[in-house]
């Protein structure tokens, strides 16, 4: 049997699983951001004429499997299985979303990391030859994330300069077995980090540890550095959590300079709109990497991604008794040709 497990994280998929189609769909702030053109759907009504902001969420990913979906002529019946999860209590938005869809269904909960999560996961199934397509899927929502992890949108609290506006939208890929690519090559699956950050309007500094390790450790798993990379990506640490990757990595030996991104950074236009530190939540990765991204990998303007989202593992209780922030991050490479 062969060995697909590299160094000590990470592991290879010697079958390329393709992703066959995927979408993405932001919201209105979004759409006004400097990747509007290429985001699938941009809503002007950020309830999606729905009775909350929690069920407008379902919406966003029911919304996104189904553009996904239809971009490769596929049904639900098509998927074999479909990894999902969100930022909401028990993952309600990805269940909600899909409890009428009859897909086998496995819900996650790697807070912002879960679109590299799952993607991952899916992957994994396919390189396998456990499911002959598998879903990967997540979502946020500005309203309801604030709800439940700080104050009711009519409360009015001051936000710090660290804070990131989290992003309302919604990713999806549909990897399979067989297709015309992107294709996802390894993955290196990230450790708990928890550096004693308890500021939770301080997301990116309580991730970025948990990126500069799994991007570090990936690395030396397969032998590699910053240039075998046209772009290395993280999910949504900001503009602080950026660049304490930058420095941190140089410290290390790896100079990132002119091959690193951050997701939270990209989405928004940060002089132009009012989103302090940049963008977060589930959403912002997903949609970044579902629309911008594979876009440009599609078009030929890259050739190898490594994206590596990352996840606060915090909960609104975790917080009210006083504990750290403890982060995650996994990596996805994803190559434009089988290699």
């Amino acid at each position: 049997m062969q060995e697909l497990h590299r160094g000590k994280q990470s592991v290879v998929f010697p079958n390329f699983p393709a992703i066959e189609a995927n979408a993405a769909i932001v919201g209105k702030k979004e759409g006004e951001g400097p990747l509007r053109e290429d985001f699938d759907q941009i809503t002007q009504d950020t309830k999606l004429n729905q009775a909350s902001w929690e069920k407008a969420e379902s919406e966003l990913q029911k919304t996104a499997l189904e553009l996904a979906l239809g971009k490769a002529s596929l049904n639900y019946d098509d998927l074999d299985v479909l990894f999902a999860g969100d930022l909401l209590n028990q993952c309600i938005s990805s269940s909600f979303a899909v409890r009428d869809t009859k897909i086998p269904f496995l819900g996650l909960y790697g807070a912002c990391s879960t679109m590299a999560e799952s993607l991952l996961l899916a992957a994994s199934f396919v390189n396998a030859g456990y499911s002959r397509r598998a879903g990967a899927i997540t979502s946020s929502h500005f309203a309801s994330a604030e709800r439940q992890y700080r104050f009711p949108l009519g409360y009015g609290g001051q936000r710090t300069p660290t804070a990131q506006w989290t992003v309302t939208g919604s990713g999806c890929c549909i990897v399979s077995s067989s297709g015309k690519g992107p294709f996802v090559e390894c993955a290196t699956v990230g450790k708990i980090q928890d550096f004693g950050i308890k500021d939770a309007n301080n997301m990116g500094a309580a991730m970025a540890p948990a990126a500069v390790d799994t991007i570090r450790q990936h690395f030396e798993d397969f032998g590699r550095k910053p240039q075998d990379y046209d772009l290395i990506v993280t999910g949504d640490l900001g503009v602080l959590g950026k660049q304490i990757v930058l420095e941190q990595m140089k410290l290390d030996g790896f100079d990132l300079t002119g091959h690193y991104d951050d997701c939270g950074v990209m989405i928004f236009d940060s002089v132009r709109q009012d989103v302090h530190a940049g963008g977060s939540g589930c959403g912002c990765s997903a949609s970044v990497l579902c629309g911008h991204l594979l876009r440009r990998m599609r078009e030929g303007k890259l050739k190898r991604l490594l994206f590596c989202a990352t996840g606060a593992l915090l909960s609104p209780v975790s917080s009210w008794q006083g504990e750290s922030i403890p982060g995650v991050c996994h990596a996805v490479s994803i190559v434009s040709e089988r290699r």
